[in-house]
C-alpha cells in the first residue's frame, strides 16, 4: 500500500524519475478536502496518485483543492492531470515556473549564464546550462489560483498556519498546525538527508541574487520558535525529533564550510575551482548541485566574515580565507 492514514491526514508515496526517489503528497481533511502536493507530470505517477487516493477512500475528482509547499516538478507536475476547476494555492514565486512564458526562460536562461560566467564556469561547461531545464519536462502548465504568504492560514482548513521557509526553494512553504503541533514541511525538513538549498532566481529577477543557504538558515532556525510534535516530509519517513536534527544540520552545515575555509587559504579561487575540489568526481554529472551546494558554503562564509570576495579583470569571483 503506497498510502495511510495519520489521524486526518492521509500521506500518499508517488514515485519520482528524480535521484532523490519517491515523494510524498498529503491529503487533509476538513472543510475542503485538500491535497499537499502533487507528484511529477508521469503516467506512473498519475497511476500512484490514484492508487494512494483510493486507498483513502477517494478519487481525483474528491480533491477541492491543492497547496503547493514549492514549485520544483517532483511537487507539481500532476496538477495536469487534476481539473483545470481546482484551485491551486502556494507562494507567489510559483506563478511564473507553473506557466514559463518564453520571456520568463529567457530571463531564467540569462540569469544562471551570467551567474555561471561570475562563478568561473570554464567555457566548455556551459552546455549544461540547457541541462538545467531538463527536469521541467516534469513540471505541469497551469495557473496558480490564489498566494499564501507568512502567517496565513489555508483557505478551508483555519488550523493551518503558512510559515515561509524559504532555502531549497525561493518559493517554500510548511505549514503548522498549533494544536498537536503537526509541521507539514515539504522539503524543507527530511529525515534522511539535508535539503539542498538549490540557487534560483529572485522572484524579480532583476533583483539581487538570493543566498539560499543563508535563506535556509534561517528557516531552520525559525523552526525552533515552534513546538513541533511531528514533522510530515515531502520525502521519507516522519520526523518526531524536529529541534535535534535541525541542530544537526546546523552543525553539520557550519562543519562543511569551516572545511571550505580551508581551502580558501592563500591564492584567491573561484567557486568552480572549490567545486572541483568539494566533489572530484560527481560535479559533471551534477553541476547544478554540486555549484548550489558550493556556493551556499561561500555565501555562508562571507556573511560569517571568514571569507573576503574580489572580482578579476574578466569579473570572476574569487574567494579567499580572511
Amino acid at each position: 500500500m503506497n498510502s495511510e492514514w495519520y489521524g486526518n491526514i492521509g500521506k500518499i508515496v508517488v514515485p519520482t524519475p528524480f535521484a532523490v526517489g519517491n515523494v510524498n503528497a498529503y491529503l487533509i481533511k476538513g472543510d475542503v478536502l485538500t491535497l499537499i502536493d502533487a507528484g511529477p507530470k508521469t503516467d506512473e505517477a498519475w497511476d500512484a496518485m490514484q492508487t494512494g487516493l483510493k486507498n483513502l477512500g477517494f478519487n481525483p475528482q474528491d480533491i477541492e483543492q491543492v497547496i503547493l509547499t514549492h514549485h520544483h516538478p517532483d511537487h507539481v507536475g500532476l496538477l495536469d492531470y487534476f481539473s483545470e476547476d481546482v484551485p491551486i494555492y502556494g507562494h507567489s514565486y510559483n506563478k511564473d515556473w507553473l506557466l514559463r512564458t518564453d520571456e520568463f526562460i529567457q530571463k531564467h536562461d540569462d540569469f544562471y549564464a551570467s551567474l555561471f560566467y561570475e562563478l568561473g564556469l570554464p567555457e566548455q561547461f556551459l552546455m549544461f546550462l540547457e541541462r538545467l531545464k531538463a527536469p521541467l519536462k516534469w513540471m505541469c502548465q497551469r495557473s496558480l489560483t490564489g498566494v499564501l504568504a507568512e502567517n496565513d492560514f489555508i483557505p478551508g482548513l483555519p488550523e493551518w498556519k503558512v510559515i515561509e521557509t524559504l532555502g531549497h526553494a525561493q518559493s517554500h512553504l510548511s505549514f503548522y498546525r498549533e494544536k498537536d503541533g503537526v509541521l507539514l514541511a515539504g522539503d524543507h525538513i527530511i529525515a534522511h538527508i539535508s535539503s539542498n538549498p538549490l540557487i534560483e532566481p529572485a522572484e524579480i529577477m532583476e533583483g539581487p541574487r538570493p543566498k539560499p543557504q543563508i535563506q535556509y538558515n534561517t528557516s531552520l532556525n525559525k523552526m525552533l520558535d515552534y513546538d513541533i510534535s511531528t514533522a510530515f516530509s515531502g520525502h521519507g519517513k516522519e520526523i518526531t525529533k524536529v529541534h535535534e536534527l535541525i541542530g544537526r544540520r546546523l552543525n553539520r552545515q557550519h562543519d562543511r564550510a569551516m572545511k571550505v575555509k580551508e581551502m580558501l587559504k592563500g591564492t584567491p579561487r573561484s567557486c568552480f575551482e572549490v567545486c572541483q575540489q568539494l566533489f572530484p568526481e560527481i560535479f559533471k554529472k551534477e553541476l547544478g548541485l554540486t555549484m548550489s551546494e558550493t556556493l551556499g558554503q561561500l555565501d555562508y562564509l562571507v556573511h560569517m566574515g571568514d571569507v573576503s570576495v574580489t572580482y578579476n579583470e574578466k569579473g570572476v569571483a574569487l574567494y579567499k580565507a580572511n
